[in-house]
């Protein structure tokens, strides 16, 4: 199976895409013939076809035709691909849930925030297939996801720069879970069989092939691991282990700080 394209954020004219995240007036389409519709629908029908078809669904001419407009036109909204892709990105992370922390402590904090960007990522696969770079377009969803996940950090005794890592080291194992959650999914609907149904097909040659005493671990650890999971891999069972490490990884920093 061939690994999908990883698509970059951060790829397009920078002007032009922070006037277009922030909403500047200069690059905003006048009224007037053909101008019915707004970037923010040119924005939202990227995300459907994404969310439906994929991110290789996503071309100008399939958005142009989602909104009713042009292909040629649709350009005068959004100059290219790239600077749609940041749009799209900045709109989900506007719209995530920002509760309140209030008085709970940082690892319940983290928790929320691994979690709630864990939903972001399966209602919307994609997201997994586009890399940030180190220069990310700092719209308003970025800006507001970043302050509110940096704010889980508060009273952790952390100095600045390690608030920043630590963040940035737990959502790397969330983006790093969701990625193999959604190639696991896809391998499923490719092969049109679950892992029960692949393991119990090839059960009688691995059987003969795995022998245990050349591959004892193996044999007996693998075993014992499908068998408490169900399948060779399970996407909550990892969850649950890696996020509990992640965030144990965390608090030996934050006692010494």
């Amino acid at each position: 199976m061939t690994p999908p394209r990883t698509r970059s954020t951060g790829a397009g004219e920078p002007s032009r895409t922070l006037a277009l995240l922030w909403g500047d007036p200069s690059v905003q389409p006048r009224k007037g013939p053909g101008r019915s519709v707004t970037v923010t629908q040119v924005v939202d029908a990227a995300l459907s076809l994404a969310d439906e078809e994929g991110l290789g669904a996503v071309t100008m001419r399939a958005v142009a035709e989602r909104v009713g407009v042009s292909a040629m036109s649709v350009y005068t909204y959004v100059p290219g691909k790239a600077e749609l892709l940041d749009l799209m990105v900045d709109t989900l992370y506007a719209r995530m849930p920002r509760p309140a922390w209030g008085r709970s402590r940082w690892r319940r904090r983290l928790t929320t925030v691994a979690e709630s960007n864990r939903e972001l990522l399966a209602a919307h696969p994609w997201l997994t297939e586009v890399a940030a770079l180190s220069r990310p377009p700092l719209g308003p969803g970025v800006m507001a996801k970043y302050e509110h996940e940096l704010a889980a950090l508060d009273g952790s005794g952390l100095s600045d720069v390690d608030t920043d890592a630590a963040l940035t080291y737990l959502l790397g194992f969330v983006q790093s879970h969701a990625r193999s959650a959604h190639d696991a999914r896809r391998a499923t609907t490719d092969s049109a069989m679950s892992d029960e149904q692949w393991w119990a097909a090839n059960q009688p040659l691995l059987e003969r092939a795995l022998d245990p005493r050349a591959y004892p671990r193996a044999s007996r650890i693998g075993s014992a691991a499908g068998a408490a999971q169900g399948s060779a891999w399970s996407e909550d069972a990892a969850w649950t282990f890696g996020l509990a490490r992640t965030l144990d990884g965390l608090a030996a920093l934050v006692e010494r700080s």
